[in-house]
Parts: structure tokens; C-alpha cells; sequence
């Protein structure tokens, strides 16, 4: 038995279908998905379509990832706090403007951990962050990451949202990551996903890397004009789709920081776009 697991579309349906064909081509048909399905890319709605259909044809699991909490939590508040033409929340706001009610239900239902138990297969823990929160990064050489790895009642923890494709293990256990499918950090521009195998009674995994079209997923943006909803958020992106060297995360934290240098407060998104441009300078030497 082979399962595909995969993490981390935000929304790259380029690459998605990419990953798909690879694993169509290896005759799998059970498919493992850890959350954030969208995010920061073109046609949102392209991607859900595919995972929908996916889910008609084939057997899937569906965890919920922290993206999907910014999209029910954004309904619940009253869709407030979000702004246009915005690096920090610009690309947040075209996404969940793509939503269909039928989308927003489907994330409700969305678990953020299970345990799974597969024709007498050990157990597995999928999830996106950790086991205990969803925004949680499991990584390697970290106390936090190995009391987890203790105290869970399986071998196997499967988790996203790091972007990076890695193997933790300890005392017999471990934790696989798949990388991600739509952003990848460190992948030399490729798309990522595992294969899960099962081989006399235990879990085995296959690391996939693939070249796909980066430049369709770039012309998409600019198309939908990603570059004024969210400036700087979507030349990180570009850069990332690119190069994966570097998160959006860290130049967000720059960027925070050098609000507050010259405020003396920063409240996220009313981050000066200034301070993005200096962040971004400073840490991708990419100037707008």
C-alpha cells in the first residue's frame, strides 16, 4: 500500500497538478493532505476544484492547517482588519474574496489532528503544525519538538507548515515532513510531497522533488494583479517560487521590526510598506 502525502498547496494548483500526475503515474490511490490549501497564489478556486474532485475519485484525508483557521476566523470576526493594497494582509484578503460558502464549509469540518490505522499498519498522527497546535513548528534538535515525539502514542508523526522536506528521528520514532507543494523552502525551485509505503508491517517513506511550470504560477499572479493587492508579500513570493532561500515569515519579522523602530508600535497589517521595502532589501537585495 502507497499513500501520497502532501502539504502546503497555498494555492500553487500548478504544482498540484503536478504532484497528482507523478503519483497517478505511480498507480496511488490514497492521498493524505496536511493542510493549507490556499494562500498568497493565483485562481484560489482552481485549487480547490482539483482536491474536490480528487476527493470524488479517490480516498483522502483532509487535516486543517492555520491558513484555514485565518479563513473561519476572518468570517467569525465580521471580516474586519484585513486591508488591500496591503503586504501584509493584501493576499490574505484576495484568497478569502475567491471563497465559496461551499469552501468555508468544507475548512469547518476540517480536523487538526487524527490518528489513523490502516490494514493492521502502526498507527500514524497526521497533522499540520504539531499534534497540539496547528501553528506549531516541529524541527530538528529542538527540546519542544522531542517531548512531542515522547509523549505520542505512535511511531509516526506525520506534519507541514515548516515548507521543509526533513526526517526527525528519536528513540525509534520519527516525524516526516513531505516539504510543501505550492511554496517550498529549499527545493531549488521544485515542487515536494512523500510517498508513504508500507513494507512488512511498517512505514517507509519516499521523498519526492519535481520540476514544474514556476513561471505559469508567476504570470498567474501578476495576471490577478497579486503585485497591487499585496506588494511585497508577492515579490517574496516570487522569490520564494524561485529560489525557496528564505520565508515570508522572516522578512515579516524584519519588517515588524523596523515599524517599531520608527513608531515605536507595530499592530500587524499596519506595517508602512517602506518597512517592507528595506526588509526586503536587506534580507533578498530586491529592490521595487
Amino acid at each position: 500500500m502507497d499513500i501520497a502525502v502532501l502539504s502546503d498547496v497555498h494555492g500553487n494548483y500548478v504544482a498540484l497538478e503536478r504532484c497528482l500526475e507523478y503519483a497517478f503515474s505511480r498507480n496511488i490511490n490514497r492521498f493524505f493532505f496536511l493542510g493549507d490549501y490556499i494562500g498568497e497564489l493565483a485562481y484560489p478556486e482552481r485549487t480547490m476544484k482539483i482536491l474536490y474532485d480528487l476527493s470524488h475519485d479517490y480516498e483522502c484525508c483532509f487535516i486543517k492547517g492555520n491558513k484555514e483557521d485565518y479563513w473561519l476566523k476572518y468570517r467569525v470576526n465580521g471580516e474586519k482588519g484585513w486591508i488591500d493594497k496591503n503586504s501584509a494582509s493584501g493576499a490574505l484578503l484576495y484568497a478569502y474574496n475567491c471563497l465559496t460558502n461551499r469552501d468555508i464549509n468544507f475548512f469547518t469540518q476540517l480536523q487538526p489532528v487524527q490518528e489513523i490505522a490502516i490494514d493492521n499498519m502502526p498507527a500514524i498522527i497526521i497533522c499540520h503544525g504539531s499534534p497540539y497546535k496547528v501553528d506549531e513548528k516541529l524541527l530538528p534538535d529542538d527540546v519542544r519538538t522531542i517531548d512531542i515525539i515522547n509523549n505520542v502514542n505512535t511511531s509516526t508523526i506525520l506534519c507541514g507548515h515548516t515548507h521543509i522536506q526533513r526526517k526527525i528521528v528519536h528513540n525509534e520514532k520519527c516525524i516526516l515532513n513531505p516539504g510543501s507543494v505550492g511554496m517550498p523552502l529549499f527545493s531549488q525551485g521544485k515542487t515536494q510531497f512523500f510517498i508513504l509505503h508500507s513494507d512488512d508491517g511498517k512505514w517507509s517513506e519516499e521523498f519526492i522533488s519535481l520540476e514544474y511550470d514556476v513561471d505559469r504560477v508567476i504570470n498567474d499572479m501578476y495576471e490577478v494583479k497579486l503585485d497591487v493587492h499585496a506588494p511585497y508579500w508577492s515579490l517574496i513570493t516570487e522569490h520564494i517560487l524561485r529560489k525557496g532561500l528564505v520565508s515570508h515569515g522572516k522578512i515579516l519579522s524584519r519588517a515588524m521590526e523596523l515599524c517599531k523602530i520608527e513608531t515605536g508600535l507595530c499592530i500587524w497589517p499596519d506595517i508602512p510598506e517602506k518597512c517592507w521595502a528595506q526588509a526586503v532589501d536587506e534580507i533578498i537585495g530586491i529592490q521595487i
